[in-house]
């Protein structure tokens, strides 16, 4: 029989770091740490008896596996905060005061999941009500995981084990209880970081339990740039906009000295200047979809790299971002001014994202089923003449397009002049509309054919999903249309 504790993200965002040094996400919640919050309840709760008994037994058993969704690492923005009231010994010290104490700088890793609810699963334990209702006891004083403010709904059960589950990377171990007791004894009486306690022991590699849902080559982890000055360009000349923020990306690494290393995954070219096959960095809009007004107003851009988001960690990129997008100290924030189509657009590094045009989540779920918000610019010319054979080449294109960014096929596809995603414009014009309404294209793109489509997967796939010839231009950017997302 199962032993499952139930673990909910009341805020949709888990609040916690691999280390106190790291800038990355600890995701998802490793059963080290949800023992270290259920020891901590244990001691809030006066030290029981038989929830020490509860413990003991939790860690001698084996690792537990965990359940969790995909999503993606928000921004974590740089704050400084006061350390703690120093210990001088002197009287008078006037740096207890709010006024002259020192601050520090701090960052607080974040990730959003599609699905605020983890399961860590015990399979095939022996285990009675008794100490289910008294471990469900440390459970419900359990108020966070990870930081304070991560805050959590948590649960043991004996029922509804999920399937979908891979191996923990770090574990508890028998006598895991006994030193976090002496590490917090430690860590009261001196007051120091080190003696605060090391993490839990590793689990070797192990393959998942079952299959991971697939992901595209791109990463779930975007810089997003929020449009704060200057008219923005309508939508359809994102391609336009995004190949500007690609040159002075580019002029940052010249600016920081290093314009022959400049990286073939920003540039997108191969040392002898020709175009790269291999994924790169792509430069994708984030307008106003979806709702029953929205109008495909631009907000901002995002840069969106392959892989796992590495790239945003090389310092090279992070020196070459600060290059082009210096401080503002009247205003307290980073500027990145660019001209693209005749306008002069100021944006700023956004890890806040307060709009909802903003946030990647529409963009990087698990879905089945997706439709385009900027159009798929064909990977070819096609060669059917009657209309029905045009689509149906069409889909062909499209599920080729899927594959090309490490994606099943779709079991169907939907090809269409108008978008089904609110907000978001045509194709190309209609009727006897000017040819200057349709969409901006580069040069070596002009000549082909765009088209929306919605994609219909059999089993849930995880974006980004950006399609076609013209995926790094931002073009062919789509967003899920499963019932259950926003």
């Amino acid at each position: 029989m199962p032993l499952v504790l139930e673990i909910e993200h009341l805020l949709g965002v888990a609040f916690a770091a691999q280390s106190p040094a790291s800038p990355v996400p600890d995701w998802p919640p490793q059963p080290d740490r949800v023992f270290s919050a259920l020891v901590a309840a244990w001691g809030g709760r006066g030290e029981r008896a038989d929830e020490r008994r509860a413990l003991e037994w939790l860690e001698v058993q084996p690792a537990p596996d965990i359940a969790s969704s995909g999503g993606y690492a928000r921004t974590p923005a740089t704050v400084f905060v006061p350390p703690n009231d120093p210990q001088t010994g002197r009287v008078g010290d006037r740096t207890v005061m709010p006024a002259f104490r020192r601050r520090q700088q701090r960052r607080f890793p974040a990730f959003r999941p599609d699905d605020p609810v983890v399961q860590l699963i015990w399979r095939d334990v022996e285990v009675d009500s008794e100490m289910v209702s008294t471990l469900n006891a440390l459970a419900a004083d359990t108020p966070s995981i990870g930081h304070p403010s991560s805050l959590t709904r948590c649960r043991f059960r004996a029922d509804g084990a999920s399937d979908q589950t891979t191996r923990p990377q770090r574990r508890v171990y028998r006598g895991r209880l006994t030193e976090l007791e002496s590490a917090y004894a430690r860590f009261v009486k001196s007051g120091r970081k080190e003696d605060r306690p090391s993490s839990g022991e590793s689990v070797p590699p192990a393959a998942a339990v079952a299959r991971a849902p697939t992901r595209s080559v791109f990463a779930n982890r975007w810089l997003v740039l929020e449009h704060v000055e200057g008219e923005m360009p309508d939508l359809r000349a994102a391609a336009v906009v995004g190949r500007a923020l690609r040159g002075a990306l580019m002029s940052g690494y010249r600016k920081i000295g290093q314009e022959a290393a400049i990286p073939m995954l920003v540039s997108g070219h191969a040392a002898d200047g020709s175009p790269s096959a291999e994924p790169h960095l792509a430069i994708v809009p984030l307008a106003f979809f979806g709702p029953q007004f929205a109008d495909g107003r631009v907000f901002g851009f995002a840069l969106v790299p392959p892989g796992d988001g590495e790239l945003l960690e090389h310092e090279s990129f992070r020196n070459a971002v600060r290059a082009i997008a210096p401080w503002e100290e009247d205003r307290g924030r980073r500027e990145l001014s660019v001209t693209a189509h005749g306008f002069n657009i100021v944006f700023t590094p956004s890890p806040q994202r307060e709009l909802h045009s903003l946030d990647p989540a529409p963009y990087v779920a698990f879905a089945k089923t997706w439709a385009t918000c900027t159009p798929v610019v064909l990977d070819r010319h096609l060669k059917a003449k009657g209309n029905a054979e045009r689509d149906a080449e069409v889909a062909g294109l499209l599920r080729e397009a899927c594959a090309n960014i490490g994606l099943p096929a779709p079991v169907r596809v939907a090809v269409s002049k108008h978008s089904a995603v609110i907000g978001a414009p045509s194709a190309y014009p209609s009727g006897r509309a000017p040819r200057w309404i349709g969409w901006r294209l580069p040069n070596s793109l002009a000549s082909r054919q765009l088209t929306h489509a919605v994609l219909q997967f059999d089993k849930p796939v995880g974006g980004p999903v950006i399609l076609g010839a013209g995926r790094f231009a931002g073009l062919g950017l789509c967003r899920t249309l499963d019932p259950q997302r926003r």
